[in-house]
């Protein structure tokens, strides 16, 4: 059995114990949380959040990329939430990689160059300055005002805020 049959086994069970409720798609906090992909990192465990509080994107090295900016839109404008919150790492795997040699491996491999930005960094404070900067910036976002960054401390599980420079 592969690793996706177990998961749809641990479903099967998850489900039948849960009674049966509809939670609302507005998340009820009014937050979405970027972050990074990193199978370390238990957003919902680490923060007490629980099911229908929060929107929760994901990607490598948590980056507010064209497409977070997108999902933070419809996050905002269409299902109400108001704050963002910024969570990258320490112990990123995009910080133990270069953009150039990443594609040139892609390239190496796949014959194509990909025409997606790779988006490493060897600074994750830094890192999270430059998210906050790219959420407070973007015409397409409704609330601009309260984005907060942070960087969760894979040791010791807790966060540190980063400061960024005011918005403006």
């Amino acid at each position: 059995m592969g690793a996706i049959d177990e998961l749809l086994a641990n479903n099967e069970r998850f489900a039948g114990s849960l009674p049966s409720r509809h939670l609302n798609v507005r998340p009820s906090r009014r937050l979405a949380i970027v972050t990074c992909m990193d199978s370390r990192l238990d957003v919902f465990s680490a923060l007490g959040l629980r099911d229908g509080e929060a929107h929760v994107l994901r990607n490598a090295g948590g980056i507010v990329s064209d497409d977070t900016i997108r999902s933070l839109a419809i996050s905002q404008r269409l299902l109400g939430t108001r704050e963002v919150m910024l969570i990258h790492h320490t112990d990123c795997g995009m910080e133990k990689i270069t953009d150039d040699g990443f594609r040139a491996d892609l390239q190496e491999d796949t014959g194509l160059a990909p025409d997606f930005a790779i988006e490493s960094f060897t600074d994750v404070d830094a890192n999270v300055r430059q998210s906050v900067q790219r959420v407070r910036l973007s015409p397409f976002l409704l609330h601009r005002d309260v984005v907060r960054g942070f960087v969760y401390d894979v040791e010791s599980h807790r966060l540190r805020e980063i400061e960024a420079p005011p918005p403006g």
